[in-house]
Formats: structure tokens, sequence, C-alpha cells
């Protein structure tokens, strides 16, 4: 049986860590390296780091950010925002990442994909795939770039299925209808993507309750559980979620 992973986010913006509702409606959510410490005492199996504004503000990763959260833990640490060239992954794996994640650069330029996943490994290579309901779509999920601002015209599950061609190792697809609504993981998004590759997918936005997670996995397909909200403002612990799911059947590292 696979084993399930909990992966709190740091959501970063001017060196906090910070949450929203739907990609807007910020508050802060204090600082990243005491989060990091305290989520990886608490047993976190992974962590994520997405500087939230680089894209958007049109610049790279901030390099000292990765630096100081990855100096405070030992478990594996993706870095996403911003990240738009084989010299930016390097820079970020260099500054103490163990994996990447591209959203809007691997849409605008799928070759990334493609030469990050042979140079480093797919295992490094997570693509982010950001998506919002849209009927005239194959799948009815439209893709997203630049932190959700920019519809694509382009099918969200067949965009994950050519990422899966290109080299990628996990996809993290995250539903703007549910970020941070605390109303539970969008099922069927996740479920259209996970049905659609093989490579592990991460459940995102919108996790709120105790059975949120487990129906990730049962419902959604996730190997990973990601979470923000209910982990920053202490609504849950990742204790308290691992022993629920292990109570349930699923197989966690406690």
């Amino acid at each position: 049986m696979t084993v399930i992973k909990i992966m709190p986010c740091l959501d970063m913006k001017n060196g906090r860590v910070v949450k929203g509702v739907h990609f807007v409606d910020i508050k802060d959510a204090g600082d990243p390296v005491e989060n990091a410490g305290y989520y990886e005492r608490e047993g976190a199996d992974e962590l994520a780091m997405l500087d939230i504004a680089a894209t958007v503000e049109n610049r790279k990763t901030r390099l000292e950010w990765v630096r100081n959260v990855s100096k405070a833990i030992s478990i594996p640490l993706t870095v996403g925002g911003g990240i738009s060239t084989l010299e930016d992954i390097e820079l970020v794996l260099a500054a103490g990442a163990d994996k990447v994640s591209m959203n809007s650069a691997a849409v605008k330029n799928p070759d990334l994909v493609k030469q990050a996943s042979k140079k480093y490994g797919n295992d490094k290579i997570t693509v982010a795939i950001d998506a919002r309901r849209n009927e005239a779509m194959p799948s009815g999920f439209e893709l997203v770039v630049n932190g959700g601002t920019t519809p694509v015209l382009k099918d969200a599950v067949v965009w994950a299925k050519q990422c899966q061609e290109f080299g990628a190792g996990i996809i993290l697809p995250t539903s703007m209808d549910g970020d941070g609504t605390q109303a539970g993981y969008d099922l069927e998004y996740t479920n259209a993507i996970s049905s659609a590759v093989k490579l592990p997918v991460v459940a995102s936005g919108g996790a709120g309750k105790l059975e949120h997670f487990y129906e990730g996995v049962v419902k959604g397909g996730a190997r990973i559980l990601l979470a923000a909200s209910v982990f920053h403002f202490r609504l849950l612990s990742i204790k308290q979620v691992k022993e629920y799911l292990r109570d349930k059947g699923i197989q966690v590292n406690l």
C-alpha cells in the first residue's frame, strides 16, 4: 500500500508566510523559518515553499528564503515561484531545495520541463497546474497562469498528460475555486488529474477538516496531501491528520 505524505505549504510574500482565499485576500501567517521547524517537529513528511508573487512581479524566487528555510529542516523541500530557466533551477537546488515546482514557465516553454527532468532527474521536477472550471474545456477545467490571473484556453487535464510525457515527476493541481476556502479539496479536479497520469499527484487547495484529507486520497487519488491554512492557523495538527488517516486504514508515517 502507498504511504500517504502530508505536506504543509509556505506561501511566501515579502519574506513572510501568507495565506489567501481564491489566491487573494492575503493574511500574514508568520515567520517561514519558525513555521518550517515547527512542521518538521510536528511530523510533516515534506514541505512546500511557494513565492506567490514572483511571477506576477516578474522576478525570480528569493534565494535567501530558500537558504534560511532549508537550513532549518531535514525533510524534503519543494520550492516554486518565478522558476523559468535551467539556471533558476540550478540556483534554487544549490540554495537547499530538494525539488522545484514550475507552473507558468512550463506552460510558456514546455521544453523547460523536458530539459530540467533530463538534467536533474524527474524526481526533482514538480509541475503545478492551476485551473478553474470552464465547461468549454473537454475535462471542464481550464489552465490558468500568473498566480491564477490569466486563463490560457488550454485543458488542464490534457496539460497534465503532456507534462508526464515531458518527464515531470510530480503533478501539483490546485483549483482556484477551492483555494483557501477550507471547504475541501476540489475532488473532481484532483481525480481528473490523478486518473489521467501515473505520477504522484498532490491534493492542494481547500483542506479544512480531517475528512477532507481522507477524501483527497480515496476520492481524489492523491498520494501527497498539501495544506496551508489549517496548519498555519493551528486549526488542525499534522499528528491529528495522520492519526485520523491511519484510523481510516490509510498508510502514513507516524
